[in-house]
């Protein structure tokens, strides 16, 4: 602790000194004022908000001490506070003739610059500066100049500068953490790979230079690679959680579910809980058709993220999967809600109100849909057979003419229009538009199919379809 001898002492120095800075403002014979003391009395000003003392003390100070460092970069530093941007380069043109070597100097005009929004210019700066220092600063700049790129959009430099920095201290953990997102940006998942192996060859337990080559084979889906790599680094460190997200992640890539079940839920064990990791492991169990399961972490995720649609209309997937259509309508309509313009959403809903033969709502969904998306054939589709299905067989035929204004020719609408004539007794014309079909593209026959499921074994067209089969 400080006595009170010593605040004393303080303040007689200070009282002491001020005495001599206003005999100087008064042009008064005053005594020596060292450097110290200047920076003491700039240190008192300031505390006190006294701007007109501060601007007449540093003016002073560097007339008496043109060749202190410290007092000129204090002074620019003030002027760059000020905005007075201009005068600040001028103290720090001068500084740079008697210290070229300050890194603080460097890094304050690049400041400067960027303020005044002139970002190439600062990268310039820093770009010249690299190579007169050394270890920490030079790390320094290169990271400054990684920033600055990345706001220029020079996003390929802003790879290579981190590699840089790695290639001079690989254990930088800035450098490691940043540079696999910026190797996945520019496609450098090579590069990024062969960076980081020459980093694991001199530093094998380097969990993040593990990590990285993860990131890197993952994008180049070899994702066996990928999960080795994550596997050395979980060795080393498993506290990262993102290596266990991007495990598994490339575990559902290989359709691994229960790998990815797994790896998942150990994220889970050492990480806040999260509606993305929650929603995977419900995507898992929904691929191995374990519905149930699959709606208990989709339900989860939806309390974390209540406004995530994508959850609710994977919910009502599930139930859609059981046959269980009133409660799938009820996770439809609760994304519809959320998210009142998507065709997809309006299509399942309209889907199972068909599944539960309520046709004119369906047909009012479908149409929702069109309104959405009228350039999507699926929309056109599905309204087409909901009018089918209703048996508003001139309707029908009348939409698949508007269904191709918007959507061009698709030989589907040609397939439907075979199908949908049949049904209105035009047998004729019927077989005429079904022989048009096969020998346009006989591979999308399942058309048919997907309007009614029985239609190829109607007598008329089984006949059509096994004349064509000879043919072919």
């Amino acid at each position: 602790m400080f006595n009170d001898d010593f605040f004393e002492e303080d303040f007689h120095d200070l009282d002491d000194l001020l005495i001599k800075f206003n005999k100087i403002k008064k042009g008064e014979p005053h005594g020596l004022v060292s450097e110290d003391d200047f920076e003491f009395l700039l240190d008192f000003f300031e505390s006190n908000s006294d701007n007109e003392n501060i601007q007449f003390a540093y003016e002073v100070c560097t007339t008496l001490y043109p060749f202190s460092s410290s007092l000129l970069i204090r002074k620019a530093e003030w002027l760059t506070n000020h905005k007075k941007f201009g005068q600040a380069l001028k103290v720090l043109d001068s500084l740079d003739e008697i210290d070229p070597k300050n890194i603080e100097a460097v890094f304050l005009k690049s400041d400067i610059l960027l303020e005044q929004g002139k970002f190439k210019e600062a990268s310039e700066i820093l770009e010249l500066n690299v190579d007169n220092f050394e270890s920490v600063d030079k790390i320094d700049i290169l990271l400054e100049l990684s920033e600055i790129y990345d706001e220029l959009e020079e996003f390929e430099k802003v790879f290579e500068t981190l590699k840089k920095i790695l290639e001079y201290d690989s254990a930088n953990e800035e450098a490691l953490m940043r540079i696999c997102f910026w190797a996945e940006i520019n496609g450098k998942h090579e590069e990024s790979i062969e960076l980081h192996q020459k980093i694991i060859d001199e530093t094998p337990y380097n969990s993040m230079a593990w990590y990285n080559i993860g990131v890197a084979y993952q994008g180049l889906k070899l994702f066996e690679k990928a999960i080795d790599s994550y596997e050395y680094c979980l060795a080393i460190d498993d506290k990262i959680e993102y290596a266990y997200r991007n495990m598994g992640d490339a575990y559902i890539q290989l359709k691994q579910y229960n790998k990815a079940i797994e790896v998942l839920e150990m994220h889970m064990s050492i990480a806040k809980p999260e509606d993305v990791i929650l929603e995977a492991i419900g995507y898992c169990f929904h691929k191995q058709k374990q519905y149930k399961k699959a709606r208990q972490y989709y339900r989860k995720a939806s309390q974390l993220n209540p406004k995530d649609d994508q959850i609710f209309y994977k919910i009502g997937e599930t139930y859609t999967k059981e046959s269980q259509w009133e409660k799938a309508i009820k996770a439809y309509s609760v994304a519809l809600h959320i998210n009142k313009d998507n065709a997809t959403y309006c299509m399942a809903l309209g889907n199972c109100l068909m599944e539960m033969n309520a046709e004119k709502e369906a047909l009012v969904c479908f149409l929702n849909a069109i309104q959405l998306r009228p350039d999507l054939k699926s929309t056109w589709v599905a309204l087409v057979k909901a009018l089918y299905t209703a048996k508003y067989l001139d309707e029908a035929l009348s939409q698949l003419v508007i269904a191709e204004a918007h959507c061009g020719h698709k030989v589907e609408f040609v397939y439907f229009r075979a199908v949908i004539l049949l049904a209105m007794g035009k047998t004729k014309d019927a077989v005429i538009h079904l022989e048009d079909a096969l020998t346009e593209n006989p591979s999308k026959q399942t058309a048919l199919k997907a309007i009614e499921k029985e239609i190829i074994h109607h007598p008329v067209f089984a006949e059509v379809l096994v004349r064509y089969k000879k043919k072919k």
